[in-house]
Formats: C-alpha cells, sequence, structure tokens
C-alpha cells in the first residue's frame, strides 16, 4: 500500500512538471513555450527596466520565456551574450544596442541562426538585418526642447552632452540644432559624450567647470545624463541661471523638476515602446506583416503641465 501511494505521488509530480513547462492554448492543445531574448546597453538606466518589463509581460501573457542580459556599456559583451542567447534557443531577440555598429556581427549572427531582431530605442546602422523598429521619435524630442528653451530665452551660450554611438542622442541633438539653426542669437559652445550615464556626465561637466567657457543652457542626451551635470553644478555652486533639459520623462526627473532644480524633459514611455515591441514580434512569428519602423511621439514636461503627469511613474 505504500509503494502504491508512493507511484502515485511520483506519477503526479511528474504531470505537474511536465504542464509546467507549456499551457493550453485556446483549443485545448498544449503550447510549447518559445524562447525570446532580450539585451540592452546598460540596466543602470531604470528606463530600460521599464522598457523590459513591457516585453515581459506581453511574453509571459502568452506563456512564453523571456532571457534578459546586460552588456554594461560593453559592445563586445552583448556581442557575446547574444551568442549566448542563440545558442540557448531564442526564436527572437529584442535589441538595444551599446553601439549602433560594433553591434553588427551579433546581427550577422542572428542572421545565420534564424533568429528575428526587433531593434528597441536605439537604431543599428544595417537597418536590413532587423524585422522592425521601434523607439521615440527623438528627432521630435530634441525639437521640444529648443523650442521651450526660445521660449524663455532670446539668446543663449549651449552646451551639448550627447553619445555619439547611440543613434536616439544623436537624432535629439539634431532635432535641436535643426530648431536654432536660422537663429545665430542661439550658439553651441561646447558639445560632449557622456555615455548617457549620470556618473560620466557629471564628471564631464566638472570637467567642463575648471575651463573658461560661459554657458547658460544645458541639453543632456537623456534624463541621468543631464542629472548629472546638475550634481557637478551644485557641487560647484554653478547652478543659477541655468537651463537644464534632459529627455526620457523619468520619475527621478521629475521630482527634480518639481523642485525646480532642472528645466524640462521631453517625456517618452517605454513601456509603450516594450508592449508594442512584443507586440510586433508576435504578428511576425504569427505570419502577419509588421511596420518596417514604428515611431511615439514625445511630450515635453515643464513645471507648468508637471501636475498632468504622475511623478513617481513613467508615461
Amino acid at each position: 500500500m505504500k509503494i502504491g501511494t508512493g507511484l502515485l505521488i511520483l506519477t503526479a509530480g511528474i504531470m505537474l512538471l511536465l504542464e509546467g513547462c507549456g499551457h493550453a492554448d485556446g483549443s485545448g492543445r498544449q503550447h510549447e513555450a518559445r524562447l525570446f531574448g532580450a539585451t540592452y546597453m546598460t540596466r543602470n538606466n531604470p528606463y530600460f527596466d521599464v522598457l523590459n518589463e513591457g516585453i515581459e509581460e506581453v511574453v509571459e501573457a502568452n506563456g512564453d520565456i523571456l532571457l534578459t542580459r546586460d552588456p554594461l556599456q560593453d559592445q563586445e559583451k552583448q556581442n557575446e551574450q547574444i551568442q549566448e542567447m542563440i545558442d540557448e534557443g531564442i526564436q527572437m531577440l529584442f535589441l538595444n544596442p551599446v553601439d549602433w555598429e560594433k553591434v553588427q556581427p551579433a546581427l550577422d549572427a542572428c542572421r545565420e541562426a534564424g533568429v528575428g531582431i526587433i531593434n528597441v530605442d536605439t537604431v543599428v546602422k544595417d537597418r536590413d538585418s532587423v524585422i522592425s523598429i521601434i523607439e521615440t521619435d527623438n528627432y521630435q524630442a530634441g525639437q521640444l526642447c529648443a523650442l521651450d528653451m526660445m521660449k524663455r530665452k532670446d539668446e543663449a551660450k549651449i552646451v551639448i552632452l550627447n553619445n555619439p554611438i547611440q543613434t536616439s542622442i544623436t537624432n535629439r541633438e539634431q532635432g535641436f540644432l535643426d530648431t536654432i539653426a536660422d537663429n545665430d542669437n542661439y550658439q553651441v559652445v561646447y558639445r560632449e559624450a557622456a555615455a548617457g550615464e549620470i556618473e560620466v556626465s557629471s564628471h564631464v561637466m566638472a570637467d567642463l567647470l575648471r575651463r573658461d567657457i560661459s554657458f547658460d543652457v544645458i541639453l543632456g542626451g537623456n534624463d541621468p545624463t543631464a542629472l548629472g551635470a546638475l550634481a557637478a553644478l551644485q557641487q560647484a555652486k554653478r547652478e543659477e541661471g541655468v537651463l537644464i533639459y534632459g529627455i526620457d520623462g523619468s520619475p527621478d526627473f521629475k521630482a527634480i523638476l518639481d523642485v525646480g532644480y532642472v528645466t524640462g524633459t521631453s517625456a517618452q514611455s517605454p513601456r509603450s515602446i516594450g508592449r508594442k515591441a512584443a507586440e510586433t514580434a508576435y504578428r511576425y512569428l504569427d505570419g502577419e506583416p509588421v511596420e518596417k519602423y514604428i515611431s511615439l511621439p514625445s511630450t515635453m514636461i515643464t513645471r507648468d503641465n508637471l501636475h498632468e503627469f504622475e511623478i513617481d511613474g513613467w508615461q
């Protein structure tokens, strides 16, 4: 009797284990869980955590699995991690590259393995290697910052903290520059790469403050860059009279905006980007046509309209 009970428990356990490997579809048949991969230039920026959550919500709702990797701003490491995920059997990759050009070996590896790529937030140079690109209208985001600045100041000396290997930031910068291009009253007096990270930006700004360069506006390529610049200015007690713009609409930036230390941010919705990316991937896997390029609009947030947004959350 004891042996029979033990076999019964063992059999039940095996059945539960097998059921855990998939879920039933609408017809009652078992669904074989599909494996997806995701890699972002860094997880040091909370923006990418929220973007990943948007993807994960859709993937898990379909009974599938998402592997996520963080290359820590190292393109060689990202390429290696992508190859590892290919070896683990991913069918689709959600890719935010560290370097839009040096990611090419990983694009080639995916093509050879038959792994589809959905490119999110930062566009790769070789667009033919990806199924679809989903990002914020980054050019518009830069325009919005410039237009707000021009409403506040008739002339300005501007510092731009960019990141040339990241196309999203490059396009933001270009939108800003094109908006002020026909007005000589607005001059860019300094441009420097700040890696899109708060710590790097703080060091870059601290170095600038040791030079004899006059400025009264800072455009950060993203919110962490702008907040890093603010930290350096406050450390040097030089923040008075300087307009500071970021791009993201992050909770951290909006909290600082609420107390008046920064000027404005062109907001993104990383969760919407993530969900749209995952939905596009499923449409492609189901054999449906998908858009090659999907751009989501940006919204300018200043203290004047901050009450319309949730400060401690993303859009």
